[in-house]
């Protein structure tokens, strides 16, 4: 790490713990940072939004000493400051928490909170009960508790990233960068990171949080920099903006509605799911979805509507039941026929089950139809690029080369990806599971835009949300699900957030 002799500053104004002016950073054509600047105060909470591709992640890339700036400067308490490597940004007091924590299994919580660092007994021996000791001690002061002994397999999303903070703490982390650490947290987990995040924001750390739910951003944060297309737009404390103006920044356009719902008249029953069942995981599930018409499964986290997608795809085995697809019987445990029969899904996750994060875009967006595109077993660059182009277009994905690795490309364009390569099949059923989770509200627009439009044309959409108002301004019906059944089937018109709420938890009484 190279520093440069401290700036002087007025010591009456306020200094920033980290500050960015003019950063530029591009990759080939691509430009990703353009004049980018940040500054981070002790004791705030700072929010950074932006859509899918504004530059936030190699904005935290480059504090996280990941990438280094084509130009510009970083400053650690008003000297600048050089990070080649990210063991010298943490070293430095700069620690990130991503949103899939990266522990070693097979090792104990204690064993990774000091990996690289472990205290020493007698013969310079690993002493593992004064390792546990400074464990317990820090999740002490976390006011968590967390088994210091026990090996990190198996343990919670949450957990895990407690874990890192511990860690950063352990490292006197002094800037706690967090991206988008709660996307896959339930609401209970999402609070309990909140108490330990604002826990050591008053204590003097300054905190950067990353999130496309701006109902955590105003919970925790205290002011926000918004981006676009890799510059700075705006920096303002959080009480003199309001959600609807940061969202305007952020798109650089209005949304005349986020939710676009075409009025369609639903045709015949494409998808007929009848008694399907799974030992311990789903039991006696049956539905129909028509032509046109777009149903939701809604429910708690572990009701299984999910597994119910992969039973029906052919993902998973199933135990019993029957699927149809316009009358045609699925054998069950085949994704093979399911596609044949016209059903695509668009998994949750979509980095292990919906792409191969080093082929490139335009392999990824075409691999459910490389035979049709083959001539005598040999793919024909030209159609495939052709087929590609058509969808990243409709898509509007944003991508430098179609040749570049999907897995170099943003997380809202990585998913229009996976939605291109199954649009591309022309199915009869689409099947899409958490369609916009961790996508900014200006990629969910177009993807409920483009939504809307398949069931215009007739396709028949099986929608997997937890998020409310998505189930409310995109489903024609919302079924939902409670402990592996089906509890509840509500028509648009009945269909509201305090219906599907008492539903799922079991309070149909009440509804």
């Amino acid at each position: 790490m190279v520093v440069s002799p401290r700036t002087q500053v007025n010591d009456s104004v306020p200094r920033p713990v980290v500050t960015l002016r003019g950063v530029w950073k591009s990759f080939g054509a691509v430009a990703a940072l353009r004049d980018a600047r940040l500054d981070l105060f002790g004791g705030e909470a700072h929010a950074l939004v932006g859509e899918n591709g504004a530059g936030k992640s190699t904005l935290i890339k480059i504090l996280a000493g990941v990438h280094r700036p084509d130009a510009g400067v970083l400053e650690l308490d008003g000297r600048p400051v050089e990070f080649h490597s990210p063991s010298e940004a943490r070293a430095a007091g700069l620690a990130v928490i991503y949103q899939e924590p990266a522990l070693f299994p097979d090792l104990t919580v204690a064993e990774n909170l000091f990996v690289g660092r472990q205290p020493r007994g007698r013969f310079g021996r690993i002493d593992e009960a004064a390792m546990n000791g400074e464990a317990r001690e820090l999740f002490r002061r976390l006011a968590v508790e967390i088994d210091p002994a026990r090996p990190a397999r198996g343990m919670s999303i949450a957990d895990q990233q407690i874990v890192e903070i511990a860690k950063a703490i352990s490292l006197d982390a002094r800037v706690l960068i967090m991206d988008e650490p709660t996307a896959a947290l339930s609401g209970v987990e999402v609070e309990r990171l909140f108490v330990v995040a604002r826990a050591l924001r008053d204590e003097g750390t300054a905190v950067l949080f990353i999130s496309h739910r701006f109902s955590e951003v105003e919970a925790l944060c205290q002011r926000v920099t918004v981006m676009r297309d890799g510059a700075h737009v705006s920096t303002d404390l959080l009480a003199d903006v309001s959600i609807d103006q940061i969202v305007r920044r952020m798109v650089g356009r209005e949304l005349d509605a986020l939710f676009v719902k075409q009025e369609v008249e639903p045709g015949e029953v494409v998808l007929e799911v009848e008694g399907l069942s799974r030992a311990g995981v789903y039991q006696d599930v049956s539905f129909q979805v028509r032509g046109g018409e777009i149903v939701a499964l809604a429910g708690l986290v572990g009701a299984g509507r999910s597994e119910v997608a992969q039973g029906v795809f052919g993902v998973d085995s199933r135990d019993g039941g029957t699927v149809r697809v316009a009358g045609r019987v699925l054998p069950a445990g085949s994704p093979r026929a399911a596609m044949a029969a016209g059903v695509a899904l668009v998994p949750e996750d979509r980095r292990q089950q919906g792409l191969v994060l080093d082929l490139s875009i335009l392999r990824n967006t075409t691999l459910p139809r490389a035979r049709g595109l083959s001539r005598f077993g040999f793919l024909t660059g030209g159609a495939e690029r052709r087929e590609a182009r058509e969808w990243t277009r409709r898509l509007r994905t944003k991508y430098g080369d179609l040749g570049d690795p999907v897995g170099t490309l943003s997380g809202g364009n990585q998913q229009k990806v996976v939605l291109a390569k199954w649009l591309s099949t022309r199915p009869k059923v689409l099947i899409v599971d958490e369609p916009t989770r961790g996508i900014d509200i200006g990629t969910k627009a177009e993807v409920h835009r483009l939504m809307s439009e398949l069931a215009a044309e007739g396709v028949a959409i099986l929608m997997i949300s937890s998020e409310l108002p998505e189930v409310l301004g995109m489903a024609d019906r919302v079924l939902v699900m409670r402990e592996g059944r089906l509890v509840a089937e509500l028509p648009r018109a009945e269909a509201t957030e305090e219906a599907v709420i008492f539903a799922a938890t079991g309070q149909e009484a009440a509804a």
